[in-house]
């Protein structure tokens, strides 16, 4: 506790306008709305605050946890020993020459895709409907709808683990399915991107967007608290089918649920905590790798 109070003083000082607040119960801050309190929740709005901020967690011993929407995250019910960073104040995003579009790591896809066809830029409306932010975005190199970051990022500007700024360019990002430079260093801190995108019609774009859109309400039970889909695409296989024809559609533990609408999301039925989705997650791995002699991999990020 002394060294929570320590830090949040270090912060006032080091800078005075960042949002600092001590036990933020982090199921505010998450699309499964779940998660006890994280120690520190700060808020930084501009890159020399997030530098700022970074440089005195560190400096405090405590461990940074950065955060965008939450909406790949699955966090403790005891919370978070350490500091959380929240980065959705820094959420700029713009269209420059020769199409490309610029967007700071706290900005919502939704908004990016959004801002690209106003600009009349195609080539990310397939990240409409993804819940996350840029940073999360890049980190995961998120996708659907066979779209993906790695086929839209030119650069990323970020943070190394001693707060010196560097850029990764093209193929340096090493995107995979679902992974990318920065899983392999989580001491950097993405905080902006530039996305190369190709001109295109604007009414054309919207009613791809609009489409899109549709099809996730019809088939995801966008109703519920959930971090989209659970598990990563085992290969050759489509996870949802495995886990529906492992007769795990409904399934129930606490307050989590195997989606009735898609199996491949595991939802808050209301009230579930961080235990009742872990023992929900292991049934239905143990149920699949019995029945059909595939391993599940989990694709949401699990915080203790």
């Amino acid at each position: 506790m002394e060294k929570i109070k320590a830090c949040m003083t270090a912060l006032h000082e080091a800078a005075p306008e960042i949002e600092v607040m001590a036990d933020e119960p982090m199921r505010r801050h998450t699309t499964f709305a779940i998660g006890g309190p994280a120690d520190l929740f700060v808020v930084p709005k501009t890159p020399e605050q997030l530098t700022k901020a970074l440089r005195v967690i560190r400096d405090c011993g405590l461990p940074p946890l950065l955060l965008g929407n939450g909406s790949n995250m699955l966090v403790s019910d005891a919370g978070y020993r350490g500091a959380v960073v929240c980065m959705t104040e820094m959420d700029g995003v713009r269209a420059v020459e020769d199409g490309r579009l610029i967007a700071q790591a706290g900005a919502l896809l939704g908004r990016v895709s959004r801002r690209a066809q106003r600009a009349g830029l195609t080539g990310a409306e397939f990240a409409g409907g993804i819940p996350g932010s840029v940073g999360g975005a890049v980190f995961m190199n998120a996708g659907a709808y066979d779209g993906q970051m790695a086929s839209i990022v030119e650069k990323t500007e970020y943070l190394d683990g001693e707060g010196e700024m560097h850029t990764l360019v093209g193929e340096e990002h090493c995107f995979g399915y679902r992974t990318s430079a920065f899983r392999t260093h989580p001491e950097w801190t993405v905080v902006r991107t530039t996305m190369r995108l190709q001109p295109g019609d604007p009414a054309a774009i919207l009613d791809k967007m609009n489409d899109l859109a549709q099809r996730r309400r019809d088939k995801q039970p966008l109703n519920f608290p959930s971090a989209g889909s659970t598990f990563k695409r085992p290969e050759g296989y489509f996870a949802g089918r495995l886990i529906e024809d492992a007769g795990l559609k409904g399934m129930t533990v606490g307050g989590a649920q195997v989606s009735e609408k898609h199996a491949g999301f595991l939802i808050n039925r209301g009230g579930a905590t961080c235990d009742d989705m872990l023992r929900l997650i292991e049934l239905v791995q143990q149920r699949v790798r019995e029945q059909f002699g595939v391993e599940l991999e989990c694709e949401v990020r699990i915080v203790r």
